[in-house]
C-alpha cells in the first residue's frame, strides 16, 4: 500500500541510526535485489555521473620481430546516469518507541525487500523514473513455451550477436516453475539433479537469481525471466540510506480513489520515511526476456 505525507509535518526529525544499521539496510537490500547482485556497483554522486561506454573494441595483429605495431582506436560513448529517488512510508505503533532495538529490527527486516523489489520490477519492466534511466522493457524477448531448451539456446544466441555473453539469469517464481517442468525424452527434468534440491543455480553455465520482480502479467503472454550479460549493466546508490520519522503528520493511504487518512497523533502512531537515490543503465541490447504463454500450463 502506497503512503505519501499529507501537508507539513510539524514535529519531524532524523533517527540516528548506527552506521552498522544503515549499511545493513543497504547491504539487505542489495542482497534481495537480484539486478544490484549482478549489475556493477559504481560511484554515483547527487549531481548523477557519466559513465563511459565501449562501443568497439580495440583490435590486434601479429606483426614481425621489428615490424611497426598496430593503433587500434576503439570507439567510446558516454551515457549519463541520474539519482531518482526511491521512497515509502512506514507508520508503527508508539509501542516500537520502548525498544529501539526493535525499531531498528523492523526496519531491517521490512524496508530492504520493499525497495528491492521495486527497484528490480522497475528495471525488468517497469517505466523509468527519467531519460537517464534504463528499462529491459522493450528487449527482445523469446518463447519457452515450445521447447524451453531451445528458448534459452535462442536468447544466449541473440545475446552473442550483440557482442555479448551471457553470464547470468533471472526468473520469476513462476518461470522457476517452467524451468521444473521441462524434461528430456526420457522425462528427466532438465535443470534440477533431483527432486529434493528443487532448486535452479544454474542455467547454460550461468548462474540464476529469483526475484518476483521479473514476473509480469500479460492478456496471454506472461515475462517469466530475463537472461542477459551483466557486465554491461551498472547501478549507483546516493548517500546511502536516508532515514526519517514524523508523530504529526496526517498520512494518505490507499488510493486515489479511495484514500484513508491517518493521523499519527490522534492514533498514537509514528511514521518512518525511508529513502534513497538510486541510478542505472545498461547496454539493453546484450538482454532478452523469457516469455511463457499464460494459459499454456
Amino acid at each position: 500500500m502506497a503512503i505519501v505525507g499529507s501537508g507539513v509535518p510539524t514535529n519531524r526529525t532524523n533517527i540516528a541510526l548506527p552506521a552498522e544499521v544503515s549499511s545493513e539496510i543497504i547491504a539487505k537490500t542489495q542482497e534481495e535485489s537480484a539486478v544490484m547482485k549482478l549489475a556493477r556497483p559504481v560511484a554515483l554522486p547527487g549531481r548523477g555521473a557519466e559513465i563511459p561506454v565501449i562501443v568497439s573494441d580495440p583490435t590486434a595483429e601479429w606483426v614481425s620481430e621489428t615490424g611497426l605495431k598496430p593503433v587500434s582506436n576503439p570507439t567510446l560513448d558516454k551515457k549519463i546516469m541520474s539519482a531518482y529517488k526511491l521512497a515509502t512510508i512506514v507508520p508503527f505503533s508508539n509501542e516500537f518507541r520502548r525498544d529501539a532495538s526493535a525499531l531498528f529490527n523492523a526496519l531491517v527486516g521490512r524496508l530492504p525487500l520493499v525497495l528491492a523489489q521495486t527497484f528490480d520490477a522497475t528495471v525488468f519492466h517497469g517505466s523509468a523514473p527519467g531519460s537517464n534511466f534504463d528499462t529491459f522493457a522493450s528487449v527482445q524477448a523469446q518463447a519457452l513455451d515450445t521447447d524451453v531448451y531451445a528458448g534459452l539456446v535462442a536468447a544466449d544466441a541473440d545475446i552473442a550477436d550483440n557482442g555479448g555473453i551471457t553470464n547470468g539469469f533471472v526468473i520469476s517464481p513462476k518461470g522457476k516453475s517452467v524451468l521444473l517442468g521441462a524434461t528430456d525424452t526420457t522425462k528427466r527434468p532438465l535443470f534440477i539433479n533431483n527432486v529434493s534440491e528443487g532448486a535452479v543455480p544454474m542455467i547454460l553455465g550461468a548462474p540464476t537469481y529469483q526475484s518476483k520482480g521479473a514476473y509480469k502479467a500479460g492478456e496471454s503472454t506472461d515475462v517469466v525471466g530475463f537472461a542477459g550479460d551483466w557486465t554491461k549493466a551498472l547501478y549507483g546508490i546516493v548517500d546511502g540510506i536516508n532515514v526519517s520519522y514524523s508523530e504529526e503528520a496526517t498520512l494518505t493511504a490507499g488510493t486515489a480513489q479511495s484514500p484513508v487518512q491517518i493521523n499519527l497523533f490522534q492514533q498514537n502512531m509514528f511514521a518512518v520515511r525511508v529513502e534513497m537515490e538510486v541510478g542505472f543503465r545498461a547496454d539493453t541490447s546484450v538482454f532478452n526476456a523469457l516469455t511463457f504463454t499464460a494459459d499454456s500450463e
